[in-house]
Order: C-alpha cells, then structure tokens, then sequence
C-alpha cells in the first residue's frame, strides 16, 4: 500500500510540473506578445520598413535588377542607375517617381537600382560598376545613353520631367512640348487592338 501511495504520489508531482512548465511557458509568450511594439516606419520617417520599391512605389520589378550595369553598357542599352536606401525619407517618397521612369523608358533602358548600402567607400570601382558613379548622396540619378556616356547625373529628388526630357534626348524623341503626353495604355485598350489586327 505504501508503493501504491508513492507511485500516486510522484504521478500528481509529475502532473503539476507539466503543468506549472505549460503555464509558464504561456505566461512568457504573451508577455511577449504584449510587449511587441507595432512597426511605426512610414513614408515620411527614415526607419526601415522593406524595400521601397515594393512599399512604397507598389514595384517589385525594379529590385533585383535583371542586368548588371557591365552587361548593359556591353549590350549597347541606354541605362538608369537610381541610388537609395530603403530606409531614407527622400528615396521613399522618391521611389513613386523612379517606378515611373518604369512604367515609360524601361522597355528602352535598363533601370539598375543600386541600394548605397551594398557600396563599399573605400574600394576602387571600375567605370563597369554602380560604384564608380555614386557620389555620396541619395536619392541620385544617373542616365547612360546608347554609347556608354553618362548624360545625366543629379543628386536629390529630381523632377520626373528633368528626367523625362534627358530621356526623351537619348531616345530622339520629340520634346514634351511638341509631343502627346506620355500615357500608358489601359490593358483593355491594348487587348482591343490585338483583336481588330
């Protein structure tokens, strides 16, 4: 009788353990979970938040980018070096703008966005690298035409028209005030004329 008691006795103890580690370990996660403070990051803070593009320009085409600068100067390709950081108030209010250029000139250029972070300021860049052209302020644009040559090279929150005129040079295109507006066409326009043809 008295193994019995003992046995009965280390099974309650062994219950009230796991019990007392359940509990405890419930305890511990929604402190946790109440001590969690919400993201507070937005478009006009410099907290991180994802990348910019995505968050903030609704385009996650843009990163990672499809060509490298090399392979596009290689190619011939007029190209477009925006320069950022996800985490600055100007290049996410910025970045609506750069997804712009997009939606315009990137069947005709290659856009590389290039975050500064991924630069290294004391190394030795090659004319073929992003690197070479940073110069230490963001958000930059920098314009190559079909030779190679940079055409356009600003710092801050350049105007979409600056860029679109500079653009609309390397292309030969008509200038804005002798031309139509740019407007993407609307997918219903675009399939109604594939229909007629």
């Amino acid at each position: 009788m008295n193994s019995i008691n003992w046995l009965h006795l280390q099974t309650k103890i062994t219950a009230n353990w796991q019990k007392l580690v359940a509990k405890s370990l419930m305890l511990l996660m929604c402190l946790f979970i109440i001590g969690i403070q919400p993201a507070s990051a937005g478009i006009k803070d410099d907290k991180y938040d994802g990348n910019i593009f995505v968050v903030y320009a609704g385009n996650g085409s843009l990163v990672p980018a499809k060509e490298t600068l090399a392979q596009a100067l290689a190619e011939h390709r007029s190209v477009i070096i925006p320069y950022y950081i996800d985490d600055s108030k100007d290049c996410k209010e910025y970045a609506p703008i750069i997804s712009e250029i997009q939606a315009f000139y990137g069947r005709a250029a290659e856009i590389i966005p290039v975050s500064v972070d991924t630069l290294f300021p004391n190394q030795k860049y090659q004319p073929t690298e992003p690197g070479y052209y940073y110069s230490g302020a963001v958000p930059q644009i920098v314009i190559f035409d079909q030779s190679g040559q940079v055409v356009f090279n600003k710092k801050g929150k350049v105007p979409f028209e600056e860029i679109d005129d500079k653009l609309r040079e390397v292309f030969n295109l008509l200038p804005r005030t002798e031309s139509l507006e740019l407007k993407r066409r609307s997918s219903k326009q675009f399939s109604s004329q594939l229909e007629e043809q």
